[in-house]
């Protein structure tokens, strides 16, 4: 290798070490809609409850995340959601929906205001929802009241961790039933956040930038 071309490479390198680490590992992600293949949740099923809490100032940042109320899964994740809401209207509920797609921009966003880093996926690692495969839900009944669950959405303590022994016994009952249901149509989940249910195909698919106001 020449000496010329030596000094260009590392010329370049000290010009990457220059930029933010977020816009290095934005660069890699999918900003096509087209590419993304996700879709809107309201357009597979009405009945299912949107309450994204990101798109408001009801979060625990405390700000609007999201510039779109927009709920988005790729179209493989949201069509197993359907068939999970579908098994819990046999019981008379029906799922709520508190965040699904999540753009690269935003889990910047949130990664920076957690206090507790454990619980938001580094930008450089990318969020399951940075991929449109993972989902934060609850359940209401027929009234829209939502079922009493181990905690509120985005309680950072304990006490959103499934084996929190002091946890509520009609609490776990419905957590279970939610689990169980999930599970079946094909959803795992992680053991600090209750609400959280993530496609166990979600390796498949590939990180995604792509702004939310596409879909409005």
């Amino acid at each position: 290798m020449s000496k010329q071309k030596s000094y260009l490479i590392l010329f370049l390198t000290f010009l990457l070490c220059l930029l933010p680490y977020e816009q290095i590992f934005a660069a890699g992600y999918i900003k096509s809609k087209e590419k993304s293949k996700l879709v809107d949740i309201r357009k597979l099923d009405k009945t299912i409850v949107i309450d994204l809490r990101y798109a408001t100032k009801n979060n625990f940042t405390k700000k609007k995340i999201y510039p779109a109320a927009v709920p988005l899964l790729r179209k493989e994740t949201a069509a197993k959601l359907v068939k999970v809401n579908n098994e819990a209207a046999k019981k008379g509920y029906r799922i709520k929906v508190w965040d699904a797609y999540r753009p690269f921009s935003a889990q910047r966003t949130l990664y920076n205001a957690a206090s507790n880093k454990s619980y938001v996926a580094h930008p450089s690692k990318g969020s399951r929802h940075n991929r449109g495969a993972a989902v934060d839900l609850t359940l209401v009944d027929r009234k829209g009241k939502e079922l009493l669950m181990p905690s509120a959405f985005d309680d950072f303590t304990k006490r959103a961790h499934r084996n929190n022994p002091g946890m509520n016994k009609t609490a776990k009952k419905n957590m279970d039933y939610l689990t169980s249901i999930m599970k079946k149509h094909g959803f795992r989940t992680i053991s600090n956040e209750w609400w959280h249910y993530e496609d166990t195909n979600w390796e498949k698919y590939p990180l995604l930038d792509v702004p939310l106001t596409s879909f409005k």
